[in-house]
């Protein structure tokens, strides 16, 4: 639930600032909340044609393949979740300026209302397709409950969508950087959870080694089963009897975006420093 209600708050952030920027600038333009109605739709109803796209492939593949089919989700979540975090620390602010001046140009009459649609519904369809596979792979890697899944999407999309409102007027002080810095490294984990899981079966199919079937049992501290175990396993790729291939693919993948985001952040703030 706290995995699922973190990755739609996220990505619900993520599109309504880029709703709520072209918004505030295009104010005064007759009929703007209408397109922006319609790419917002436009782009929802493409990202559920990708949710059932990954459905009718796995049933396809029950009972045949479905080790190779979950390990090619989890794999593509973890390639997805480590781009999109880097991409957002590299450029972040450049988006947000371009769907400003996008906005401009739309109020200006230097280009329509529909490419302003198009862009909205875009950029709907990638944060909601994004959704769509992530929980995928949660639902694959800790094997929540449906309602569980279904009860932390929509307390995310309906965080998601109150903070978008409450930036959009003005209301919240908090600085949009602190909150995908924290939500940042919460996807960090998330996504070495996802690489652990991967790795370990991986291993049980005998694709990698196992490095050690059990490195330690903590089962006795905080059973993997137990409410705060299960949502540790799925927020953060807890188990309570790891083998050291999995702990492997956890530790570089943490380490690996951990180190390249602080290194991106580095570099855009020097480029800063150096721009003033």
């Amino acid at each position: 639930m706290l995995a699922s209600l973190l990755i739609v708050f996220r990505e619900v952030l993520e599109a309504g600032l880029i709703v709520g920027i072209v918004l505030a600038a295009t104010v005064g333009v007759a009929g703007r909340l209408r397109w922006v109605a319609f790419g917002v739709a436009a782009g929802i109803v493409g990202a559920l044609a990708v949710a059932s796209f990954a459905g009718a492939i796995d049933e396809a593949l029950e009972g045949l393949g479905q080790e190779v089919f979950t390990i090619a989700v989890l794999l593509v979540a973890v390639a997805m979740l480590s781009w999109h975090t880097l991409w957002m620390a590299s450029h972040g602010r450049e988006m947000a300026g371009q769907m400003n001046a996008l906005g401009n140009q739309v109020k200006g009459g230097e280009k329509t209302l529909f490419a302003l649609a198009v862009v909205i519904a875009l950029a709907v369809l990638r944060e909601g397709s994004e959704v769509a596979l992530f929980l995928y792979g949660i639902a694959k890697s800790s094997h929540e409950a449906p309602a569980a899944l279904l009860a932390g999407g929509l307390l995310g999309l309906g965080g998601g969508a109150l903070v978008s409102l409450l930036l959009y007027r003005g209301l919240l002080v908090i600085p949009v950087r602190h909150l995908f810095s924290v939500t940042n490294g919460l996807v960090m984990l998330l996504a070495a959870g996802m690489a652990g899981q991967a790795a370990a079966l991986m291993a049980s199919i005998d694709w990698l080694p196992t490095l050690g079937s059990r490195l330690w049992n903590s089962g006795f501290l905080l059973p993997e089963k137990s409410m705060v175990g299960r949502a540790l396993h799925a927020m953060v790729g807890y188990s309570e009897q790891p083998s050291g291939i999995q702990l492997a693919a956890y530790l570089f993948t943490l380490l690996a975006l951990a180190g390249l985001s602080r290194a991106i952040g580095q570099t855009q703030a020097a480029r800063a420093r150096t721009n003033r």
